[in-house]
């Protein structure tokens, strides 16, 4: 495995990210157990979850599942750097109480020992803004992680689908404060299909010091060769896949992509995760295996290497938006 630092930190994480939010909707307790092992032996050390990963009646599941993980034993938790989120609504019916979602001082401190707790560990290394909260101001945030942080329950900061200007305004307002390290780290919609994070989120977190964790690396299954797939096997893809492939437009960009991939003896899957580990400020894609399978195909990705006549290739399929802000400014 290979690593490097969070953002301007000294912590250092693998280039790989364990997504869970399969752990309990889709993977059952054990075989979830066995794909966190399975990780961890791999030289993977940095999980990512949230509060609400479970779902609906079950929410919070999922960090149960990884505290039960964290009890067995053998320097698990030690071994681990562990993020996981606030902000969303963890009523079971969606109907939330009053101060019990989003960004208040209130609910973050809430959020925080309830989170502790499911993941049956005393602190949490990277504490995450799932969304940006509009009506909480950043000096009543920060107030509220400085005290966490003095209290040792959580160590770094950083955020989840935040616009460029969010990013800046919240590290501004942490730095005039003072004392506060502010964000560290972005996790971001980004892939070879949805580039839209190059326009002004990845050029004010590589400004701030973030690292760049991209969900979705994948796009919901579209890079990871579902045409093949229906072709060789017979299955169809499914959700938001199949959503776009119905768009012929998409369909025929998807076909061109597999066809240049075919030509490089390169699987779809792999190179779009190998993509992301060349572009610039990107931490490490998050990977979020339902089976063994999933995770031996994401961790042959960190090796993968991608000519230039390949990159280009995908560039010429995939194109970005262009360096800010010429992109939209002329």
């Amino acid at each position: 495995m290979k690593y490097t630092q969070l953002g301007r930190t000294g912590l250092k994480v693998s280039r790989l990210v364990l997504g869970t939010m399969n752990f309990g909707p889709q993977t059952d307790e054990a075989d979830s157990h066995s794909i966190m092992d399975a990780a961890l032996d791999a030289g993977i050390n940095f999980f990512d979850t949230a509060n609400v990963y479970g779902w609906g009646e079950n929410k919070g599941r999922t960090e149960e599942i990884i505290g039960n993980w964290f009890a067995k034993g053998d320097g698990r938790r030690d071994r681990t750097v562990l993020a996981t989120k606030v902000y969303g609504n963890m009523a079971a019916d969606g109907d939330a109480w009053p101060n019990h979602d989003k960004l208040s001082a209130l609910n973050i401190r809430r959020a925080v020992d309830a989170s502790l707790k499911r993941l049956q560990t005393d602190y949490i290394d990277v504490y995450q803004f799932h969304h940006v909260d509009r009506r909480t101001p950043f000096e009543e945030i920060w107030q509220a992680i400085d005290t966490l942080v003095t209290q040792g329950k959580i160590l770094y900061v950083g955020s989840s689908n935040f616009p460029g200007y969010k990013i800046a305004q919240a590290n501004e307002i942490a730095a005039r404060r003072g004392g506060t390290i502010g964000l560290v780290s972005e996790q971001c919609l980004y892939n070879l299909a949805e580039r839209r994070a190059e326009m002004e989120v990845i050029p004010a977190a590589q400004e701030y010091g973030l690292g760049v964790i991209p969900w979705s690396p994948l796009h919901g299954g579209l890079l990871g060769g579902v045409i093949k797939k229906e072709v060789e096997g017979g299955r169809r893809a499914g959700g938001r896949a199949a959503d776009s492939l119905a768009n012929t437009t998409i369909r025929a960009q998807i076909q061109a992509y597999e066809d240049l991939l075919d030509k490089h003896g390169v699987e779809p899957g792999e190179a779009a995760l190998a993509w992301l580990l060349t572009r610039p400020g990107v931490t490490g894609p998050i990977v979020g295996p339902r089976t063994a399978e999933q995770l031996d195909s994401a961790l042959r990705a960190v090796e993968l290497e991608l000519s230039d006549e390949l990159l280009t290739g995908l560039d010429e399929i995939f194109p970005g938006p262009g360096p800010s802000p010429e992109a939209f400014a002329w």
